[in-house]
Parts: structure tokens; C-alpha cells; sequence
């Protein structure tokens, strides 16, 4: 049976890297971004040309419980189950809490904790069903810490980490795993916002000495979900011994 993955967030950075993974390995692919549609289908194009694997393309907010819905039924229907699940999509907020909006915190939390809520809602009924399957949160270190400045999506990927945790018990029963990787700086256009000089004294507080790479994430998350079935409920930590 071929194997599939749902990755959402994956028209660049980090998604990319996970899609091109995975697809290198196999897998049939549904592939979700927000706004960069034009970069999602030339991704999915290299991949079907490359790697000859079916790929499935969707364009909706995460957050919305109407776009998830529809995109896994529509998954399902194509692929006829789902292996794994990768909750991808994020964004980022830098500034003072005091001078957030609520629109802004909502807009937060919504982005990169109530898409995982709703994926895996909508995700594992299949998977329980069969009595198998991977879901892996891509997180951050930050959730682990907190940083300043960043309380909202600290907050969101802390809450993501202990979703993590919560979640791997309730599903392992059904031999589900569910894991997830707390990254720590990762050379993405998630990072724009900073300098070369901000880029370069950051580089120097990590151990490491340099940002790590979505293809770093990628490698980790396909040996994650890669037959391990007595793992899950962990928060693995990828930073170059930052933290």
C-alpha cells in the first residue's frame, strides 16, 4: 500500500523541505498553503516530474474548520487513507504584548494552534480506524522557553507542545504517534525581519555556530515517523544545542 502525508504550510521553508522529503521516499503527498498558491503547484509539479508521486494541492486557511474539512475529506477520497500528518503552518508576531491586538492574538492563536486542533480532529478518524498512523507538530523552542517579545506564539507553541503530549497518550491505544519537533533557529524566510549583523550574533549564541536548515527539520521528521511505534508524546528539541 503506498504510503501518504498531509503537510500543511508547504509552499516554502520548512514545508517545502518536508514535501520534497517525503516525496524522495514515496510518498503521495496533500499539500496546503494560505497564499502562495503559484509556489505551492510549481513545488507539487517538481515533485510529480521528479519523483513520479501523486500530489494533491489545496489553498484555504487552516484555521477554518470548512478548508479542513473539505481538504482531508477530499485527501481521503483521493488516497484512500493517510499515513501521516504533519501540522506545518505557522506564523510568527515580534513585538511588545502591550501593543498587541486582540485581532492579533487571535489571529496567532488561530494560525498555529486551533489549524492542529483541527487537522487532527478531522485527520485520525481514519487513522484510528486502521490502527495506524504519525502525527508531528513542527514546534519551537520557544514553547519550551518562551522568548520576549513573542509571547503570543510562545504561548501557541507551548500549548502545541503539551497538545503533543495530550494527544500521543489519548491516540496510543489506537497505535497512533504523535510527536513533535521543537525547532530552534531555522534559515527561513521566518527570519527576514532580521539583519545579516542580527543574523550573525545570533548565529554566535548557538553552539552549533550556524541557523539550522529545513532539510535538517525534514530528515528528522521522516525518521520520526518511520516505524518507531513505542515513541510519542515527546517534544524533540532541534536548535544546535541552544536551549
Amino acid at each position: 500500500m503506498n504510503r501518504t502525508a498531509l503537510i500543511t504550510g508547504a509552499s516554502r521553508g520548512i514545508g517545502a523541505a518536508l514535501a520534497k522529503t517525503f516525496a524522495e521516499n514515496g510518498y503521495g503527498l496533500a499539500l496546503c498553503c494560505r497564499n502562495s498558491m503559484d509556489e505551492l503547484e510549481a513545488l507539487a509539479q517538481e515533485l510529480r516530474t521528479s519523483y513520479g508521486v501523486p500530489v494533491l494541492t489545496f489553498q484555504g486557511d487552516v484555521g477554518e474548520e470548512d478548508f479542513v474539512s473539505h481538504m482531508t475529506e477530499d485527501t481521503l477520497k483521493e488516497f484512500g487513507h493517510l499515513d501521516v500528518l504533519i501540522n506545518n503552518a505557522g506564523i510568527s508576531h515580534i513585538g511588545l504584548l502591550t501593543d498587541m491586538t486582540l485581532e492579533d492574538w487571535n489571529r496567532i492563536v488561530t494560525n498555529n494552534l486551533t489549524s492542529a486542533f483541527l487537522t487532527c480532529k478531522y485527520a485520525s478518524p481514519s487513522m484510528i480506524a486502521r490502527k495506524q498512523g504519525k502525527i508531528l507538530n513542527i514546534s519551537s523552542v520557544w514553547g519550551i522557553c518562551g522568548a520576549s517579545c513573542e509571547v503570543a506564539y510562545s504561548a501557541c507553541k507551548g500549548g502545541l507542545n503539551t497538545f503533543t503530549k495530550a494527544l500521543g497518550k489519548e491516540l496510543a491505544p489506537s497505535n497512533i504517534q504523535v510527536n513533535a519537533i521543537a525547532c530552534g533557529v531555522i534559515d527561513t524566510q521566518m527570519n527576514a525581519c532580521f539583519s545579516a549583523e542580527e543574523k550573525a550574533e545570533l548565529a554566535e549564541e548557538i553552539p552549533a555556530g550556524r541557523f539550522g536548515t529545513p532539510e535538517e527539520v525534514a530528515h528528522l521528521a521522516l525518521q520520526l515517523v518511520t516505524d518507531n511505534s513505542y515513541l510519542t508524546g515527546q517534544i524533540i528539541t532541534l536548535d544546535g544545542g541552544w536551549i
